[in-house]
């Protein structure tokens, strides 16, 4: 969610003039000539606010000045932002590399009002697994001594304390990577390889039999939940009282085919239904997986294991690889996929085994129109009433649709990227904050407002929005929800749990799910 990437010629321009060193692109990559003079920094980096919460440090208090001798990269990410996570590889491959020499603190100034709260940060920071110290930079005082202007935007200091130059979005790690290792070099004689006492969150963790549930799947035909147990990286198969029928892989991050006990996923989320044949948004292989479940095997469809930029609008499937696909929905023969990395809808064909494009331009913003001119942000969450596409668009906290027949995108309620909030009502006037979830019944929506905690209904006739459960701390950040059996099925993600409400009476009730 780079909202204003900063310029590469410009990044480029003030890497030359600052630091004396010759940078260009190549093949999309910023490089730094190996004939290069040593690395060092123009200014002092400007020093931590004291009063801040910090994570993963046992809620110790960090300053730069005890950081002395250590190259330090400052990332900054709000985490609702999908392109913040497309970079924490190449931050894990940095700390790799590197040891102890390179310190990478994550610098959390929040988007959304919401993610300022330092739980939820610490709960998304076991998520992902992110056990760098992190800081809650939630007034955005970090933010702006450093003069940071996007999600995300990496500043790297060199060990005497000063800033070596700044870049904001994905695919910088060979210019990082040069760069500190020039740092490194230069400094030799200072660099303090010491490890810093940390106190990671993930390892704090109670254990629960699901872990970050994203999504839910329910089946009226069969009384069967489908659940996207994503950090356990499995698919949870059971019936309507919770007693687990199958588990759907081998429960270790991967990309591996085969059958139930073999196969591997890595953070599952959307599922989708065809008869016998369950599709699966495995997100952070960026693919798409089919569960065959009379033969009780999977095999991958589409996606290789990378995460890319996809820039073409049509593509085979096999070997492909897609850009973190959030959710799947099966319609008249086809898989559409909520493609979040992209900003885009796709469309899968089973029997062509090709990939095309289906709505938004790659621009992330909120514009509707024909449906390939219209830009999207961030979609999550799919749904369908036989006539209309619904999308849950997180990044601009708005639900829209795509017209199957007539090809139009057109939004029900939000307003843009930065409107925002907990507001029930009609038309421009309601506020939702990040929904990932959406599932269609009855001639009403239903929605997961993700980051209010709660449940909204919404008509999308008369584009009005209510809270139907929620917001009171029954919920907490709920991904994904599914409507059978006159019941909503909610995927209930930090309380690692399923919740379910009755529509004609709500009320949540816990599912309890036993092996």
């Amino acid at each position: 969610m780079a909202r204003s990437f900063i310029n590469a010629g410009i990044f480029i321009a003030v890497v030359a003039l600052v630091l004396g060193v010759k940078v260009w692109e190549d093949g999309g990559r910023l490089r730094i000539a190996a004939a290069a003079p040593a690395l060092v920094g123009a200014a002092p980096a400007p020093e931590f606010p004291r009063d801040l919460d910090w994570i993963n440090t046992g809620e110790k208090k960090i300053a730069l000045e005890d950081l002395r001798g250590k190259v330090v990269l400052l990332d900054f990410w709000t985490y609702g932002c999908i392109n913040c996570f497309h970079i924490i590889p190449d931050l894990k491959r940095l700390e790799a590399k590197y040891g102890n020499a390179l310190v990478v603190i994550g610098v959390h100034s929040a988007k959304f009002e919401s993610e300022g709260d330092t739980r939820r940060i610490r709960s998304i920071a076991q998520r992902y697994e992110r056990d760098e110290p992190i800081v809650n930079d939630n007034e955005f005082e970090i933010w702006r001594a450093y003069g940071a202007r996007a999600w995300p935007t990496l500043v790297l200091i060199d060990p005497a304390g000063n800033i070596v130059g700044q870049v904001a979005g994905e695919g910088h790690y060979d210019l990082l990577d040069e760069a500190i290792g020039r740092l490194v070099e230069t400094f030799a004689e200072r660099i303090d390889r010491t490890p810093l006492e940390l106190e990671p969150a993930l390892a704090q963790m109670e254990d629960t039999f699901l872990r970050f549930p994203g999504k839910i799947l329910a089946d009226e035909k069969t009384q069967r939940l489908f659940i996207a147990d994503s950090n356990h990286h499995r698919i949870v198969v059971t019936d309507y009282d919770g007693n687990v029928e199958t588990i759907i892989g081998n429960g270790k991050p991967g990309l591996g085919d085969g059958d139930f006990n073999a196969a591997q996923f890595h953070q599952p989320q959307g599922l989708a239904l065809d008869g016998n044949t369950l599709y699966v948004a495995d997100t952070l292989n960026s693919a798409i997986r089919r569960v065959d479940l009379e033969t009780k095997t999977v095999e991958s469809v589409a996606g290789t294991g990378d995460q890319v930029y996809m820039r073409r609008d049509a593509y085979p499937a096999k070997g492909t690889p897609l850009n973190s696909p959030w959710d799947v929905l099966w319609h008249e023969g086809k898989l559409y996929i909520a493609m979040a990395g992209q900003h885009q809808l796709w469309r899968y064909d089973p029997q062509t085994e090709k990939l095309e494009a289906y709505a938004g331009t790659r621009r992330e913003a909120l514009t509707d129109g024909p449906r390939l001119k219209a830009a999207l942000n961030q979609p999550s969450g799919l749904a369908t009433d036989g006539k209309r596409l619904y999308f849950a668009d997180a990044e601009a906290s708005a639900i829209r649709y795509v017209d199957f027949e007539s090809g139009e995108v057109k939004t029900i309620v939000g307003t843009g990227l930065f409107d925002f909030g907990d507001v029930d009502g009609r038309g421009k006037s309601v506020r939702l904050q990040h929904p990932l979830g959406i599932t269609a019944a009855n001639g009403k929506l239903y929605v997961a407002d993700t980051y209010n905690d709660k449940i909204k209904v919404i008509d999308p006739e008369a584009r009005t929005s209510k809270t139907l459960v929620g917001g009171d701390g029954e919920l907490f950040e709920p991904g994904g929800l599914h409507f059978a059996s006159g019941r909503l099925w909610i995927a209930d993600t930090n309380n690692h749990a399923i919740a379910v409400t009755r529509l004609d009476e709500p009320a949540l009730k816990v599912l309890t799910l036993q092996e």
